[in-house]
């Protein structure tokens, strides 16, 4: 770090630009002590700290800046960091060495650090300013084309990349017909090739999404008041539009450089070596801002990150360099998973291409190999599971053969390689180039997270480090908490404990406590509390603990809308109730289902809608059917003596005194029954978790089964029951599942695990004495249980989290479009091929 003013002087640091690259520098700076030294002033444009630009759509989804700020609570006066927000940069004296901000503000520096990133490139159409138009990039962006949208109907954007389509996302969230034009033949070119974008096209074409590829825009059109009314595209055809939105693509912000002489690219991008130093020994240039020594400037958050490791090392005098970075990327468009790794397009000489493509399943995954078996690179779309693993396997010949890395469980495909499989050296998190090897020299996520910053990037990388932890000798839930599920139930039932944040302080692990916890224990505990009665499940902290379908009281579904499920209690219904049901599916523009558990499905709402259509729901007599929950689903039953002349006992009846008993029991997975009439079992009670089947004397308990990718008959449990003891059993069966499993464990692997002689002893004979116990705990759900929908309803603060944008309580109420599955369905067969490619 340059002195050259005595040896008591201070020296100053400026860091322009206050991004995630930025905020990535002054982390790194901390970490090396240059901070307790030095004196450190950070001119920042936006009027808010650095925050997740990665994870900027999830705004729209609910998500706070404070939510997405990268900022630690602390960090700036901890390390005495001068944050000036809202008051950029806007000229630079090198030979005096000063910076001069906007507000008037002159800094002198010893070193400055350009972290200025990029703006969007908006092409130089005729009628690119008129109002309607839009880039896509910052938190203000998004505030801007959220209140235009409320007054818009069609939206185009121009752009089918990354930002492109995430641009589309949140347009079609809006409410708005969406359009994508793309001026390559192909959506996603950068990252995905051929026929990964046809994938991606069919997926979201099925959306309801309008894709235009292979055109450019040659003209926004507008009204004569000055706003967007359409545009004219390269090919001579119109698309008419109420706003645009430009994503097609980014340039470095190199403004200040050029103004003040420092050397920058042909084709932009400020010039920097190997140590991010720029022409100026004492100016470095980082992140998108930057043309690395290699002559590309890099797009990505990893580069940029490890760009700013590189300069506070140089700053701090060690050595280190930056000679490129690793492009791989993985990604979730619109609900499709998107990866790309190494050579994802084949250019090597001699390359061949190993490919699976399932066009109806919207499933596409190739590998590019040498012609030795080295696995060169990739493409994933529409399933990227085996990202983690293949990424990087990169460069290395793969233990089994190549194709066995695409084809899907039970085609062929014998062979899962885990991450456990891969070299020390392999580098698991991208975002801040940590190896498998320095992540294993931990035992929990949190302690990763906090020494490496491993998983605290993209977030693409958590789930192969919770595959590389040892498995904690406890048994226990995850890395927050040593104990398992079965112990926490106990804690929270013998403690009384109300709240996630009291359970992980008393009893996390001590590197966890404090903090937010994981995916893994927050909707495990927010189960257990619910289990056993703790009120209402959106209700203060517990929202916070519920994925997507239990914070919005509604299943999500591939399209991003939600679904309606009604209960029907044993599929019985009266003729009123089901003109309710058509009327609000015919108002709201709702797709209607049958399904086989009795229930008529409604697909297609908005978020904002959910309380609207319940409202009309309730009113009727209808309840939640808890579809978006790990909760009790159906009691399906046949129509029994009533009307079959081979029904022995009243099946209807004993279906709904069962759903309407267990309706919203909260479990470690959902629940599904059924109720035959007779032997003849049409309700098809033994592929359920619990089956009732009628017989002369009575009812057979049948349990532990279910239906899925592993099929599992129900096994007897007892025989010729009353009604009486049925339910006792059924409750006490019940509870004591509730009790037991693992996260995520279904009746059947439990049953499995724990032996069905062992559970008839404890249900049945109650050989551990705790029956009554099990009794209390079904007796208090009853009396406790109230409707979660009639409950938000009457509660106009519970009703606040129905928006799709927090900014825009009153959203536009189009219909939602949708293409019927039977014509989503094409006759592509299955396509395995092996190619090679002689010419690339």
């Amino acid at each position: 770090m340059p002195n050259t003013r005595g040896a008591a002087h201070t020296p100053t640091i400026v860091l322009v630009g206050h991004g995630m690259v930025g905020q990535r520098f002054l982390e790194g700076l901390a970490e090396r002590g240059v901070t307790g030294r030095a004196r450190v002033v950070v001119l920042c444009e936006e009027p808010r700290p650095a925050y997740d630009r990665v994870q900027l759509t999830s705004y729209f989804s609910g998500r706070t800046p404070e939510e997405l700020s990268l900022v630690p609570d602390g960090f700036m006066a901890e390390h005495g960091i001068e944050l000036r927000t809202g008051d950029p940069a806007v000229a630079i004296d090198r030979e005096a060495r000063t910076v001069t901000a906007r507000s008037g503000l002159t800094v002198a520096y010893d070193t400055l650090v350009l972290a200025t990133g990029s703006y969007p490139f908006v092409p130089p159409v005729p009628g690119k300013d008129a109002a309607g138009c839009f880039v896509y990039r910052t938190i203000e962006d998004l505030l801007a084309i959220e209140e235009y949208a409320r007054t818009a109907k069609t939206g185009a954007v121009v752009g089918g990349g990354l930002l492109g389509l995430e641009a589309a996302g949140a347009l079609k969230g809006l409410g708005l017909d969406t359009h994508v034009v793309e001026f390559a033949p192909r959506l996603m070119p950068v990252q995905v090739d051929e026929g990964g974008g046809a994938a991606l096209l069919r997926t979201i074409e099925g959306m309801g999404l309008s894709v235009h590829t292979g055109v450019g825009t040659q003209e926004v059109l507008a009204g004569r008041d000055g706003a967007v009314t359409g545009m004219r595209l390269s090919d001579g055809s119109e698309l008419a539009a109420d706003m645009v939105v430009f994503s097609a693509g980014v340039r470095p912000r190199d403004q200040l450089a050029r103004d003040c002489g420092l050397a920058v690219g042909e084709r932009g991008g400020i010039a920097v070596d190997e140590r991010c130093r720029t022409s100026d020994p004492a100016v470095y240039a980082i992140g998108e801002c930057a043309l690395a020594a290699d002559g590309r400037v890099y797009g990505l958050v990893a580069p940029g990150y490890e760009m700013a490791l590189t300069a506070a090392d140089a700053i701090a005098g060690r050595e280190s360099s930056f000679t490129g970075a690793d492009m791989s990327t993985k990604l979730k468009l619109l609900g499709v998973d998107v990866a790309s790794f190494g050579d994802a397009h084949g250019t090597a000489e001699g390359c061949l291409d190993v490919v699976y493509a399932d066009s109806r399943a919207g499933v596409y995954k190739k590998l590019v190999v040498a012609a030795d078996g080295t696995l060169l690179g990739g493409v994933l779309v529409g399933d990227a599971e085996a990202y983690g693993t293949l990424r990087p396997m990169t460069g290395s010949v793969p233990p089994v053969a190549p194709e066995q890395l695409v084809l899907p469980a039970g085609v062929g495909a014998p062979v899962a390689l885990g991450p456990e499989s891969l070299p020390d050296e392999a580098v698991i998190c991208s975002c801040h180039n940590v190896t498998k090897g320095a992540i294993c020299e931990h035992t929990t996520l949190p302690e990763v997270k906090k020494c490496t910053k491993a998983g605290t990037g993209c977030g693409s990388c958590v789930k192969v480090i919770q595959q590389l932890l040892p498995k904690t000798g406890d048994g226990g839930l995850c890395g927050c908490f040593p104990q398992t599920r079965q112990d926490l139930y106990e804690i929270v039932q013998v403690l009384r404990i109300t709240s996630y944040a009291e359970l992980l302080d008393r009893y996390g692990r001590e590197e966890a406590r404090g903090g937010e916890g994981c995916e893994v224990c927050k909707p495990t505990v927010a189960s257990i509390l619910a289990s056993l009665s703790h009120g209402y499940v959106l209700d203060g902290e517990q929202a916070a603990l519920q994925d997507t379908n239990d914070h919005f009281l509604a299943n999500m579904q591939r399209n991003g809308s939600y679904s309606v499920v009604p209960r029907v209690p044993g599929g019985e219904i009266t003729p009123e109730k089901l003109i309710v049901i058509g009327e609000v599916a015919r108002e709201f523009g709702l797709y209607t289902k049958i399904t086989g558990g009795q229930r008529i499905d409604l697909f297609g709402a908005r978020v904002e809608q959910l309380p609207a259509i319940w409202a009309r729901l309730v009113d009727a007599g209808f309840e939640s059917g808890h579809a978006y929950g790990k909760a009790l689903r159906t009691v399906k039953s046949c129509v029994g003596q009533t009307w079959c002349r081979y029904g022995v006992q009243d099946s209807v009846r004993m279906a709904i005194d069962l759903e309407l008993r267990y309706r919203g029991l909260r479990a470690p997975h959902k629940l599904k029954s059924a109720v035959s009439g007779c032997q003849r079992e049409c309700a098809e009670a033994q592929s359920k978790d619990f089956g009732v089947i009628a017989t002369a004397n009575g009812w057979n308990l049948y349990v532990g089964g279910n239906g899925g990718a592993t099929p599992r008959h129900a096994d007897l449990l007892a025989k010729d029951l009353s009604d009486a003891e049925l339910v006792r059993l059924i409750d006490r069966f019940l509870m004591y599942y509730v009790r037991t499993a693992e996260r995520l464990e279904r009746t059947a692997p439990w049953v499995e695990r724990v032996g069905l002689d062992h559970v008839r002893e404890v249900v049945v004979e109650d050989s551990l004495g705790i029956g009554e116990e099990l009794d209390a705990l079904m007796a208090r759900h009853v009396a406790g249980y109230r409707d979660e929908w009639a409950e938000t309803l009457a509660d106009p603060e519970r009703l606040a989290r129905f928006v799709s944008f927090v900014n825009a309580p009153e959203a536009p109420d189009p219909s939602v479009r949708f293409v019927p599955e039977r014509d989503q369905i094409k006759p592509d067969l299955t396509v395995l091929t092996l190619e090679g490619v002689s010419a690339r």
